[in-house]
């Protein structure tokens, strides 16, 4: 049993959820805090909106890994997965995907009517991203868009609307995940080029990558800078976002000095993002 629940953290890269769950949660601070002024929104939406985050990246993780077995076990970099190397077969990844997929729409029929609804189309989202690097580079940005869902989906669940400001936040995660994502993708340049896979580093090369990540990254600073001032928020927040673009900005010296050092960038740095970002935003409400 424990081997079978390190084989599917394998596969998920459960550690990876630090990047979304803030975030979300961020959404839902900010939504009581505006209707209910306070912010603490209740042990049974932390509860339906956990299952709700984890079973939507548990689907997403999975149907990218489903979907991707052949090109994975191309690639030196993938070949050991789970759903390469035969640890999770690809009856019990296809269960696996259908039981989260079920667990997410249930869950959000019992946050309320907007969530439900909008949870077949997040879905589709989710589970488009893997055919979108075989034909566009954009595959970045639709990336971005799968994690930039989660503060609007905060938002729904405790407003049940689509505010503004969600959109805001969304947009800067967005542009926040697909700039790193261009910086790892840097590992895969050239797999990428050798298979005809679409990614910015495959078709524009290193030089290019980086710049383009910069633009991202800036974007997704200014971006969250509306957010602030759309939410009326005040020191604190304007705080959190400037360290966040300091840590950015050291993200991309790390990457430009040493390439080797692409993972340490793109978990440690960027885990801390999501952690600060969210973390300041609650201090400023508080």
């Amino acid at each position: 049993m424990f081997n079978k629940l390190r084989d599917i953290c394998d596969l998920i890269v459960f550690k990876h959820s630090i990047f979304a769950l803030p975030f979300i949660f961020c959404a839902m601070l900010v939504s009581s805090k505006m209707q209910n002024q306070t912010l603490w929104f209740g042990w049974g939406l932390l509860i339906l909106a956990l299952f709700c985050a984890i079973s939507a990246r548990n689907y997403a993780m999975a149907v990218n890994r489903y979907l991707d077995a052949k090109i994975d076990a191309l690639n030196p970099r993938t070949a050991n997965r789970p759903s390469v190397d035969g640890r999770i077969g690809r009856k019990n990844l296809a269960l696996f995907i259908l039981a989260n997929a079920f667990v997410f729409i249930l869950s959000s029929f019992f946050i309320n009517w907007l969530a439900f609804w909008l949870s077949f189309l997040i879905l589709i989202i989710l589970g488009a991203y893997s055919y979108f690097k075989r034909f566009s580079p954009l595959a970045h940005v639709f990336l971005g868009l799968c994690l930039g869902l989660s503060p609007v989906a905060g938002a729904v669940a405790v407003l049940e609307e689509i505010p503004l400001w969600s959109l805001l936040l969304c947009c800067g995660v967005m542009l926040w995940t697909a700039g790193f994502d261009v910086l790892y993708s840097l590992q895969d340049i050239e797999f990428d080029k050798k298979f005809g896979l679409y990614s910015i580093p495959a078709n524009y090369g290193k030089e290019a990558s980086m710049f383009i990540a910069r633009l991202f990254h800036s974007g997704a600073v200014v971006f969250w800078l509306f957010f602030v001032g759309a939410v009326g928020l005040g020191f604190w927040a304007y705080l959190g976002v400037f360290i966040c673009a300091i840590i950015l900005y050291a993200e991309h010296l790390i990457v430009d000095k040493d390439a080797n050092k692409i993972n340490k960038a793109f978990f440690t740095l960027n885990a801390w993002v999501s952690v600060l970002f969210v973390a300041f935003i609650w201090v400023d409400l508080w």
